[in-house]
């Protein structure tokens, strides 16, 4: 039996559900395969330095498949048209592959599967990604899940998986053409501005190991300030597979049982990465908040902002100085540490009163852990209309979240230089030092764009019409 395993985001030989399956199966006579797909990589949101980040992981995967004593065969093109004609040309009796959630992407999974079964070639799909695979839970009544907290327990009481061990060996190769891994230009993308983020499953690693002895300790306590390093990094790493979820949760765990003080903050930081599982479940079994609004009334919404205001949100010139570091950071770095992500979309949404959407396109045309799930359940959660019960009465108070969470101002500092040299009293609310004082330390950063007292007001009311409309 020869087994083609089609890689997408799971791009690692170690712990990888589809792979080991398929070396089993086939005693290691497995042809390893990559294709890009013209159609994802067109879409309008789609980032430069997150192709880049997957043109760095494929080359970190084909150097480890190298290595393992085959050759990671790469082809460009409709995916139900190039990974039949490679399953064909590689004499392969069967396809592997993991599963993906987005409606697009399991749309494209049955053309695949159809174009392959009129070839006669056998078919495996396996979950991966995920601790818990949309579907496995459901609450009392037998639906899916639309609040956390109890989608979070029904999860708890799951065992969770075991790493698998890495493929280190494939005992066949194969004649399919050689190419090389195209270059950004090739297809089609500028040089990003954002600064390079490594990828690979080698560097991921290592990012798992600093994590687990520099930040895991502060997690529990230290995550939601942007200004101290407490976070794993690994948000793009799980995104594209160059490390498992199973990998990270059962390091974390095994350093908590080594060190009982970490037990607190490894139980956090599991919780966290729940969270990534549940956006995905929603997703699934909702395939509209792709598009629209998880609470369809909400679709009703008239927005007020205005495309002015929209640019200066995306250039960090608002005034607001948390909401402009984290928008600056987004660009320089093409990530955005999780508790600012909700101020700047809190911001967008209950200060600009700008469409959710118009937030989240952007990010996804930024991240380099860009994720369509996760993104859109972050986004629709700030903009209230994703699954909360009584999402319109959440608005951030931008510079309160500051002081909360960069109490000294030094994640301000970093990303915003003009207030370099603030006070510590005025490094979240400038516009409250007198003319001249502000002279001195903060002369070259903008005036606020809106009062946000003024605007928390507009957008309680445009809510409220809603829900006016929806009882009436």
């Amino acid at each position: 039996m020869r087994v083609l395993f089609w890689f997408r985001k799971d791009l690692r030989l170690d712990d990888n559900t589809g792979l080991a399956a398929a070396a089993r199966d086939a005693g290691g006579d497995v042809v390893p395969f990559y294709a890009s797909d013209p159609a994802i990589l067109g879409r309008p949101d789609m980032a430069a330095a997150r192709v880049r980040f997957v043109l760095e992981s494929l080359g970190d995967l084909a150097g480890a498949v190298e290595r393992a004593g085959s050759r990671l065969a790469l082809a460009h093109g409709d995916p139900a048209g190039v990974v039949t004609r490679a399953a064909r040309e590689a004499r392969a009796n069967a396809v592997y592959w993991n599963d993906e959630y987005e409606p697009t992407l399991r749309a494209r999974d049955d053309a695949v599967e159809g174009a392959l079964a009129s070839e006669g070639i056998a078919v495996k799909r396996f979950h991966d990604r995920l601790l818990v695979p949309p579907g496995m839970v459901r609450n009392k009544a037998g639906d899916p899940f639309v609040v956390y907290t109890p989608f979070r327990r029904a999860c708890e009481v799951l065992p969770l998986a075991e790493p698998l061990p890495e493929v280190a060996r494939f005992t066949a190769g194969h004649d399919l053409p050689r190419r090389e891994i195209a270059t950004l230009a090739q297809l089609g993308f500028e040089e990003p501005r954002a600064a390079r983020w490594p990828g690979g499953a080698a560097v991921a690693h290592k990012r798992l190991a600093r994590f687990l002895e520099h930040g895991l300790a502060r997690y529990d306590t230290e995550r939601d300030v942007p200004g101290v390093d407490a976070v794993s990094h690994l948000s793009a790493d799980l995104k594209f597979g160059t490390i498992s979820v199973r990998t990270v949760v059962d390091a974390a765990l095994k350093a908590a049982r080594a060190r009982p003080s970490l037990g607190t903050a490894a139980a956090k930081f599991l919780s966290e990465l729940r969270w990534r599982d549940f956006y995905a479940h929603v997703l699934y079994h909702f395939p509209h908040c792709e598009t629209g609004s998880f609470r369809r009334e909400y679709d009703a919404l008239r927005w007020l902002g205005n495309a002015r205001h929209l640019a200066a949100w995306k250039d960090g010139l608002t005034g607001y100085p948390m909401v402009d570091a984290g928008m600056r950071e987004l660009a320089a770095t093409g990530f955005m540490h999780n508790r600012v992500r909700m101020i700047v979309a809190s911001f967008l949404t209950k200060d600009l009163l700008l469409d959710w959407r118009q937030g989240e396109r952007h990010f996804m045309n930024q991240l380099i852990d860009g994720d369509l799930a996760s993104n859109n359940g972050g986004w629709q959660w700030a903009a209230g209309t994703g699954t909360d019960a009584q999402p319109y009465f959440r608005i951030f108070n931008p510079w309160l979240q500051g002081e909360k969470f960069d109490p000294s101002g030094a994640y301000v500092r970093r990303w915003v230089p003009e207030l370099s040299q603030a006070p510590e009293r005025f490094v979240h609310r400038p516009w409250e030092a007198a003319p001249l004082e502000r002279a001195v330390w903060g002369a070259n950063y903008p005036e606020r764009i809106v009062v946000h007292e003024e605007q928390r007001e507009k957008a309680l009311a445009m809510y409220a019409r809603i829900k006016g409309a929806a009882r009436a």
